[in-house]
């Protein structure tokens, strides 16, 4: 008998359904996710399509190999917030989004994100791709002039919009049918629009804004609106139609659905991408992220407090398409089963195959929560290590980790090897109040002492 992939079943926003993934070509697997717009820190809400699409990618390299899978996530950098962060701070438009972009990146390294030195081989076509908006304006422009020839879009007061009756199954993505649209669409709306629903494919760009020559014989400088940058985007690196589309579920009405219109209208194609994937919201402590309430958390912020695995775990616990509440209580606990896994683990190597135990929630629509419970039921730590390594998670060794936890630290390591051999001598000599300065030291520097049965004293960073 000839070897058979295992099933991977996702639900398909597009359809409604969880439903077998069949990717177009299984040697060539191309997925596209909505990444950052980088005008300010990543909060920990836009963590979280990052982890679940980083996971998703990772199980796609498993099941049809690292050179078959292509991940492209875009980086947005031209905007409307782009421009007033840069007035406000006074920098070019450049030096914001790439102090941004390097801010982010470092963030999501953090969180076991994978990215392009870990999976792109020198010589080969790249795997991971992160194009930004603004080496895509070419791109972009031959699109929207497309779709002028082809009656889907038109030019007025210097715009370019789409058409959107032009589409009769626009809205097909949001299940909301475009003649309900028509109706409940506000009255009042830019005069040079058709209809109320017609959306920006290019705009004039105000003084000292971005601006670039304009399509379809517009004389005035322009730059483009959001949604045709990812079109361009995906069509150049994978492809006019391609086999997921993911981002998060507020992006599905009006970007992807605006997406779609464009790619399928440009290129007469009867889908954008196959497949459609929206995780949940996020929620800190019960209530909805907002500066207002002081509850708004970058990811910085909580990398400052907390392992970037942990951040990880604490994210998968939650199956990605329901609503995940963010709580100190919760991260305590996914602390808390790292410390346990890696004591299982060791510095032992991870098992050549992966456990199928854990595979199998996986290849069900993604449900980490019962690859997690899973995890919890083996004993074995080669086979621990390479379950868990499935959600990017065990990536370093026992000994790794606790040395980077406390180099994170900033911990002299020497000094609190004096201080315990100080505090051991004091014992053994029954001076308690030497023994007692050197334990309130080892404290105040973050560092937790166990005295073993064994006589032995073990440390690591307190918590």
């Amino acid at each position: 008998m000839g070897f058979r992939m295992p099933m991977l079943r996702l639900y398909n926003t597009l359809t409604g359904t969880k439903e077998p993934f069949e990717p177009f070509d299984s040697a060539d697997v191309r997925m596209y996710a909505c990444g950052p717009t980088v005008y300010d820190a990543a909060h920990i809400g836009n963590a979280r399509p990052i982890i679940v699409f980083d996971l998703l990618f990772r199980l796609l390299r498993h099941l049809y190999g690292a050179a078959h899978v292509t991940y492209a996530r875009n980086v947005t950098d031209v905007d409307d917030k782009i421009n007033a962060r840069a007035a406000e701070r006074g920098i070019t438009i450049r030096a914001l989004t790439d102090g941004t972009l390097a801010q982010f990146h470092a963030d999501v390294r953090d969180l076991g994100v994978l990215m392009a030195e870990d999976v792109n081989v020198a010589g080969r076509p790249p795997r991971f791709i992160e194009p930004r908006a603004t080496d895509h304006i070419r791109e972009m422009v031959a699109m929207i002039e497309r779709l002028v020839r082809a009656g889907h879009a038109y030019v007025a007061a210097d715009h370019v919009l789409f058409d959107v009756p032009s589409m009769p199954d626009y809205g097909r993505l949001s299940k909301r049918p475009l003649d309900e649209m028509e109706a409940g669409a506000r009255v009042e709306v830019a005069p040079y629009k058709r209809s109320p629903l017609d959306f920006v494919l290019w705009k004039p760009s105000k003084p000292g804004e971005p601006a670039w020559d304009s399509p379809a014989g517009i004389a005035v400088p322009g730059r483009p609106g959001w949604h045709i940058e990812c079109s361009a985007m995906s069509a150049k690196h994978l492809g006019e139609t391609f086999d997921i589309h993911a981002g998060g579920i507020d992006l599905i009405f009006p970007h992807h659905e605006n997406e779609v219109a464009q790619s399928r209208c440009c290129f007469g194609t009867p889908v954008m991408a196959r497949t459609w994937l929206h995780n949940g919201f996020l929620q800190v402590e019960g209530e909805k992220m907002s500066k207002s309430l002081g509850n708004f958390i970058t990811i910085r912020d909580v990398l400052k407090d907390w392992p970037g695995e942990v951040v990880r775990l604490n994210m998968l616990k939650t199956h990605y398409r329901q609503p995940i509440d963010w709580t100190l209580r919760g991260l305590e606990e996914s602390s808390r089963m790292l410390e346990r896994w890696y004591g299982l683990v060791g510095d032992a190597g991870p098992a050549s195959e992966a456990p199928e135990r854990v595979l199998e929630p996986l290849l069900d629509d993604l449900n980490t929560a019962a690859a997690l419970a899973e995890l919890h039921q083996i004993d074995d730590p080669a086979a621990l290590k390479a379950g868990a390594g499935l959600l990017g998670l065990l990536g370093q060794t026992a000994s790794e980790r606790a040395a980077a936890s406390v180099q994170a630290a900033g911990i002299d390591v020497a000094r609190v090897e004096a201080l315990i051999a100080e505090r051991a001598a004091a014992r053994m000599a029954k001076d308690w109040p030497a023994s007692d300065r050197a334990r309130d030291a080892l404290k105040a520097m973050g560092v937790a002492v166990k005295d073993n049965k064994d006589g032995t004293t073990s440390w690591s960073v307190a918590r």
